[in-house]
């Protein structure tokens, strides 16, 4: 963002601090400016001299699968291993939360710093980070038009309904559409995807925390402070911000739920509406709309759901053999159990583990965390012996509801929303990233059944 622009954003105390900032290092701007040329060249490059390369086959099976596992979608911020879990830019769970930038006093890595390391690759100073918060509390305030629809919205039309319609209003604010209307070059595509991109961040936990105080509570909010992390500011204005306790978790939610690679369906839906070229805002509501299944974001307000009613079920009597029969009747009566399995994992989810490490620390004597220990003792064994799931092992929603749930944030219909809000920090460096190096339209080629029992035969 240029200094000017700084000027006209920011309010004067938070401008001082751009201006303290902007001499001493690049902002995260200047520096993916640097960064995009080269490396686009390095995609061109790529693509010259390996273009032709086979990188994988596709069977049968994969197509009628929901085209899992087949290789086709450029991700540049996470990969997914089976077994070592999720790699941000290469690093692990403990290693963001060793090598990120932290709150001053706090113990858990911050988003801000997260997406920072997405979009470039670079871990930034503690200055930049700050920098970045800055900004992100300087454009936090949302049109009133937005506002009003939040608070036009009947409270029993679901929280994640909410979160989508506002963010696609902000499209009125979207920079990126302005310009392609008036036939900006496409090599300024990824500028003023930016700063839709900074400027959609900004304002989601003011549309997040009005969604949970309206439907939930009495409609007040809290106030962000532009000396505020992001996690601090949003934990205020949900009302938990004396907690702090309650802010570290938020920083470490907003940071494990961010990204997955590329081919999970909120991100690959953010990804493909965007190539279309619709604004960052657009995108990202297509992609709320997929989060918001309950095979996907919603899985986390599931999993609570069962939880609860294990808990009246076993009155309070959490023993392995009650647990178990549990669990095979819940098998046995055509459902499965929430939060174990994944599409892609092998082993236990680092976020469960991260997750896990932080109620150790904060919530050891807590009943419901005692419940999900004890699951995850008897569970995998259960999963394996009944035959069916190719991972028994937890993933990210068996825990993230319980504490929550400790700290007082109870409405499980509002778990998707915190969700959201994390996976935007991953879904949208990516999108910054396509229009840098020109990634074209997603366009994969269909065939229908008959077609594909033609091409069988035909290659038999």
């Amino acid at each position: 963002m240029s200094l000017i622009n700084t000027v006209k954003r920011q309010p004067v105390k938070a401008l001082a601090n751009a201006v303290r900032f902007y001499s001493a290092e690049p902002t995260l701007k200047q520096r993916l400016a640097e960064i995009l040329p080269e490396k686009a060249e390095e995609v061109k490059q790529l693509k010259k001299e390996y273009g032709k390369t086979v990188i994988g086959e596709v069977l049968l099976e994969q197509a009628y699968g929901g085209m899992r596992g087949i290789k086709g979608l450029v991700w540049e911020g996470s990969v997914l291993d089976p077994i070592e879990g999720i790699r941000f830019r290469g690093r692990t769970i403990p290693d963001i939360q060793n090598e990120l930038p932290k709150a001053p006093g706090g113990s858990e890595p911050l988003p801000e710093a997260l997406f920072w390391l997405l979009l470039t690759g670079e871990v930034p100073s503690e200055a930049q980070t700050k920098a970045l918060s800055e900004e992100f509390a300087a454009r936090s305030a949302l049109p009133k038009h937005v506002e009003d629809l939040i608070d036009r919205s009947p409270a029993h039309l679901h929280p994640m309904a909410q979160f989508s319609i506002a963010v696609t209003a902000l499209e009125s604010e979207s920079q990126f559409a302005k310009a392609y209307a008036q036939g900006v070059h496409k090599s300024k595509y990824w500028e003023y995807t930016y700063e839709d991109s900074i400027e959609l961040l900004a304002k989601l936990p003011n549309i997040a925390a009005r969604i949970y105080r309206n439907v939930f509570h009495d409609g007040k909010l809290g106030g962000i402070n532009p000396n505020l992390d992001y996690s601090a500011n949003l934990a205020n204005l949900l009302g938990f911000g004396g907690n702090q306790e309650f802010v570290e978790l938020m920083r470490l939610y907003l940071t494990i739920h961010s990204d997955h690679e590329g081919g999970n369906v909120s991100a690959h839906t953010t990804h493909l509406v965007g190539s279309a070229l619709s604004s960052p805002f657009l995108s990202l509501a297509a992609g709320l709309n997929g989060l918001a299944g309950p095979l996907h974001g919603r899985a986390n307000q599931e999993v609570l759901e069962w939880l609860f009613k294990m808990r009246e079920e076993l009155h309070g009597d959490y023993s392995k053999e009650n647990i178990e029969k549990y669990l095979w009747d819940t098998l046995n009566g055509g459902r499965v159990v929430p939060g174990y399995g994944h599409a892609v994992l092998r082993k236990t989810d680092p976020r469960y583990t991260a997750q896990r490490e932080f109620a150790l620390k904060h919530m050891p004597d807590y009943e419901l965390f005692k419940l999900v220990s004890n699951i995850y003792e008897v569970a995998p064994g259960v999963l394996t012996k009944h035959g069916k799931t190719k991972n028994p092992w937890p993933n990210v929603d068996s825990h993230s509801g319980v504490l929550l749930q400790y700290y007082g944030l109870t409405e499980e219909s509002f778990y998707t929303v915190l969700f959201g809000v994390s996976r935007a920090f991953g879904v949208l460096p990516q999108l910054i990233l396509d229009r840098g190096i020109g990634l074209p339209i997603e366009r994969p080629k269909s065939f229908s059944t008959e077609k594909y029992i033609e091409l069988v035969k035909n290659i038999k």
